[in-house]
């Protein structure tokens, strides 16, 4: 007798065989729900990113339905009292008319808010684990670009859904931005006219910023997303160095139903605490602040964290200007405005293929690097922390000064000064430590690992008995490759200096190459070390038994 089959079980199987005789999807899913991933936290930095865009689609979706984006001025007759019968922009009422009108309106804004600043932290954190673990090397230069351009994206896309209340605050951020525009040479007000629309503060910036906002760069966003997570599926995870793990391996759990269950619950956590955040932290209070009013100012205020490393090399930047045909060049707005993000995202961009050709690597990939392992790079990654954190603190020079009762001058001198000698030190300080922790692991491998135990030998002599490592911090520990180095003669078999030589090109690639490899620690492993003391120290234990 055939046991009866549920409805439930006949409708998925006659959908699956109906999808599977049009496209021969049955070998790819099979495939799909076994493939294998591995298991580390650092890998869930990036999946907060995904999860918070995520959140940030569904609660933008929501927030699009009440606000109005224009300029149109109306006069506020609402249930916020304090500013009834003011004249303000549609923009700013409809804003206010969803934290206060619309049920669920301010939790939705907030919620919003706060999942649009988890997701560019997210952002910078996963781009940190990916640095310093070498997850950029070959073959992922591609995805590392998609990754800085989606963090570009999501910067600027920050800026200007920061910039749509227009209420006072955000207008102050727009009015500065204008005047960076202008200070652009030659085509500053060209690119001021285009972006407002003639005068500031006018009346087309709202749609525009509206349309780019919603539309164009989450757009974007979705299809640069989309390709960074097929490259990644294609390519497969990087893992760290591990007991059965090699280059063309993969160790970890099958997709299905391991990671299935475990990214579902992480993505219920991320959308759990971004929503508790909402309910219960405050962020951007538009209601306070009142609508933009050129004649005013807020005090005490500050932008979105992701602002700061900007505002901060505005205010160290002396007044600067340069006047030359006609035409003023204010460098204190280029450099901090245009030349310190234009040369960051550019070094960004290009790193993988500068590393490459530094060190000449061109090998394939699979295991990552521990940041221990590659200190020249961990140096130079802790260096532009550094660098970006002090244009970052930079951006409080005021509060720093008022709160600790510092002269304002004293204070942005610091900073000036901390700007250039921090990243220096950090650079030296992570590289020494890196150094120090290869040092402790070669002296691992070479003794062993501490056990406690204490013998004495028949000579009276006492010595710790030392206890190989286990495979996978053997694993661990041995995961260290060597990299090439780049010998370039002086001199041909004739006595005339090489032509590949000569040049400032090959010059700078030689000694930046001796940068990568002046101070590498040569890790031998465990096996060579047991061949050569393992049997006499065996014996001489032995002896003494």
């Amino acid at each position: 007798m055939t046991p009866r089959t549920s409805p439930t079980r006949r409708l998925i199987g006659g959908t699956g065989t109906y999808i599977d005789e049009r496209f021969g999807s049955a070998n790819f899913v099979t495939r799909s729900l076994r493939k294998l991933f591995p298991d580390h936290w650092a890998f869930l930095l990036g999946e907060i990113a995904l999860y918070s865009f995520v959140v940030l689609l569904l609660t933008g979706t929501f927030l699009s339905f009440f606000f109005e984006p224009s300029a149109e001025h109306v006069t506020y007759n609402g249930s916020y009292e304090n500013l009834q019968g003011v004249e303000m922009s549609a923009a700013y009422a409809s804003t206010l008319h969803i934290s206060f009108d619309v049920r669920g309106g301010l939790l939705m804004r907030q919620i919003h808010h706060w999942s649009a600043i988890i997701f560019i932290a997210g952002i910078m954190v996963h781009m940190l684990r990916v640095f310093f673990t070498g997850a950029f090397r070959k073959p992922r230069e591609l995805n590392w670009v998609i990754g800085v351009t989606m963090f570009i994206l999501a910067f600027a896309n920050g800026f200007i859904g920061y910039g749509l209340p227009d209420d006072l605050l955000s207008g102050i951020g727009l009015k500065i931005t204008q005047g960076m525009a202008i200070g652009i040479p030659v085509v500053g007000t060209y690119v001021s006219f285009f972006l407002f629309g003639g005068e500031f503060p006018g009346t087309l910036l709202i749609p525009r910023f509206y349309i780019l906002h919603v539309l164009l760069i989450p757009g974007i966003l979705l299809a640069l997303i989309t390709a960074h997570v097929v490259i990644m599926w294609y390519q497969k995870h990087g893992n760290f160095a591990r007991k059965r793990s090699t280059e063309k391996t993969v160790v970890g759990a099958p997709f299905y139903p391991y990671f299935v269950a475990k990214t579902g619950s992480f993505f219920m956590f991320v959308f759990g605490v971004t929503a508790l955040m909402g309910a219960l932290v405050q962020i951007n209070p538009i209601w306070l602040y009142g609508p933009y009013n050129p004649a005013q100012i807020t005090a005490d205020s500050q932008s979105d964290f992701y602002f700061g490393f900007l505002e901060g090399a505005v205010r160290l930047m002396p007044a600067w200007e340069y006047s030359a045909l006609g035409h003023t060049l204010t460098l204190s707005i280029v450099i901090p405005a245009l030349v310190i993000p234009g040369l960051l995202f550019t070094v960004l961009l290009l790193y993988p293929f500068i590393e490459q050709w530094v060190t000449g690597d061109k090998r394939h990939h699979q295991l990552l690097d521990r940041p221990r392992n590659a200190p020249t790079r961990t140096g130079f990654g802790m260096a532009g922390v550094v660098f970006y954190g002090v244009l970052w603190a930079a951006a409080g020079n005021d509060l720093f000064a008022t709160t600790f009762d510092i002269p304002l001058f004293a204070t942005t001198w610091f900073f000036r000064i901390a700007l250039f000698v921090g990243p220096v030190i950090a650079f030296v300080v992570a590289k020494r430590v890196c150094l120090g922790l290869q040092r402790r692991d070669r002296e691992l491998l070479e003794h062993g690992v501490e056990s406690g135990i204490i013998k004495r030998l028949p000579s009276g002599e006492f010595i710790e008995v030392t206890e190989t490592p286990s495979e996978e911090a053997q694993a661990h520990l041995e995961g260290k490759k060597e990299i090439p180095q780049i010998a370039l003669p002086a001199r041909d078999d004739g006595g005339v200096p090489a032509p590949h030589s000569r040049g400032v090109r090959a010059k700078l690639r030689a000694a930046l190459n001796r940068l990568y490899t002046r101070d590498e620690i040569e890790v031998v492993p465990a096996e060579h070390h047991r061949g050569e003391h393992g049997e006499a120290e065996h014996r001489e234990l032995s002896s003494t038994e």
